[in-house]
């Protein structure tokens, strides 16, 4: 990517206005949520670049005219829209199997398919730079990461049968992703009830603290009435036993990621598949925000397509993830679009801290890139969506790249490597501006 040649105070003075795009209204709404934000997103380079989609996005508006592989089908791929390297982990799909692939889907939207991959590959950059490996290093890596995609994105346009492509599980997986995943099949639901809930009355209830917020009346009401809402979202296999919606008892939450810093937050208690008080159910209810990449597509059919952000976050997961959540669904609170997920027990993210080796981190890398394609490849004309992806997506992406072969990887390495770089001036920027008190709002 050209960069352009930029002072520190111009740069911080972009990066400003990025922020006050992004965050202005949430900021002003909560600035106490986003000093802890920008605390976390000062601690690295990899940490601010993880909390600052809407800057990278503004930073490849160049490429809303077209680049490299894109065309009137490959710009118009479901995207993940945040995909670095630790939005990876393990989730239970609704055939009760522990699966590793990409999760948190909300940033994802529709756009071209090179936006997720030059994402992802400038994380792969910093996270090399974090961990002291050369640029000869990191190059080899983003270069496993495309080569891994491109194979993945052939075998499923070529009609690979899904058990010669099978899913990262149990079974398949290798390595940190066969850790993570065991990791994932040692935790249980009664655990993660025992760490927000205690029983009273022989009933089970919300535990007080913990960062959980008794709600008043009205506003209980108002999230007991967004629950009815999205019951009906839910597809009907998941209204086999209506007693498992029955709510026990709702409560406020504080203390939710880096992208979600002053986003209302509500988690309900269920019965869940039996009476047993070891099988209820903790869902929360989010208010969904607008993605980053949203703002830099202008197809109007795109954002017309969608109810709200919450209805947008929900169906870009069903479309991207195989057989997701059967608890997810949509819902509207105050006006506001809202997803409705559970607060799954045996979510497991990919943990970078004891990955060094270089070789181990290459194998990690291309198991990424295989993910990639297997998710831009699920989202096309057969996922129930296709007034706005009416094509083979894992076709038109493998056409795309078969015209220059020779240059997809080079593409992603140039990137990788001025973005890394830019990422990490950035986050120099963005400390002092912080330390020096110089973001409205704080």
């Amino acid at each position: 990517m050209s960069v352009p040649q930029l002072s520190a105070e111009q740069r911080g003075e972009e990066i400003l206005a990025v922020f006050h795009t992004a965050f202005g209204d949430l900021l002003a709404a909560d600035p106490a949520a986003f000093r802890v934000k920008f605390r976390k997103m000062a601690a690295s380079a990899f940490a601010f670049y993880r909390g600052t989609a809407g800057l990278f996005y503004h930073d490849l508006e160049q490429e809303r005219r077209g680049g490299p592989y894109l065309d009137e089908r490959t710009s118009r791929v479901w995207i993940h829209g945040d995909l670095h390297a630790e939005n990876f982990g393990t989730y239970m799909d609704a055939q009760g199997r522990l699966i590793f692939n990409v999760n948190d889907f909300d940033e994802a939207y529709v756009g071209p398919f090179t936006w997720d991959l030059k994402r992802l590959a400038a994380s792969v950059a910093l996270i090399g730079y974090a961990k002291a490996l050369s640029d000869e290093q990191i190059t080899t890596l983003v270069r496993t990461y495309a080569a891994a995609y491109r194979e993945r994105i052939h075998a499923l346009a070529t009609g690979a049968k899904s058990d010669e492509v099978p899913p990262f599980t149990l079974d398949t997986a290798q390595g940190p992703l066969l850790d993570a995943l065991r990791d994932a099949r040692s935790l249980t639901r009664f655990g993660l009830l025992d760490s927000m809930t205690e029983i009273r009355d022989f009933e089970r209830r919300f535990a007080p603290g913990g960062g959980s917020i008794e709600l008043d009346a009205a506003t209980r009401y108002k999230v007991l009435a967004a629950f009815d809402g999205y019951l009906e979202t839910l597809p009907e296999s998941s209204l086999d036993r209506p007693d498992s919606y029955r709510v026990k008892d709702v409560v406020g939450r504080r203390g939710i990621g880096i992208g979600s810093a002053g986003l209302p937050s509500y988690n309900i208690l269920l019965e869940g598949a039996t009476d047993a008080l070891e099988n209820d159910v903790v869902i929360y209810i989010k208010q969904a925000q607008t993605p980053a990449v949203s703002r830099h597509i202008t197809d109007s059919s795109i954002r017309e397509y969608f109810q709200h952000e919450g209805h947008r976050t929900v169906i870009s997961q069903r479309a991207l993830q195989a057989h997701a959540d059967p608890w997810l669904g949509w819902t509207e609170l105050d006006g506001a679009g809202q997803l409705v997920a559970e607060v799954s027990p045996y979510a497991v993210d990919l943990d970078w801290g004891d990955i060094d080796d270089p070789e181990e981190i290459a194998a990690v890398v291309a198991d990424l890139g295989r993910s990639t394609a297997t998710m831009h490849a699920a989202a096309d004309d057969e996922s129930g969506h296709s007034e706005l992806v009416p094509f083979s997506t894992e076709r038109a992406i493998d056409a795309a790249i078969a015209g220059d072969e020779d240059s997809f990887g080079d593409l992603l390495v140039d990137f990788a490597h001025a973005y890394g770089a830019r990422a990490r001036e950035d986050h120099q920027i963005f400390v002092d501006l912080f330390r020096n008190g110089r973001i409205p709002g704080l």
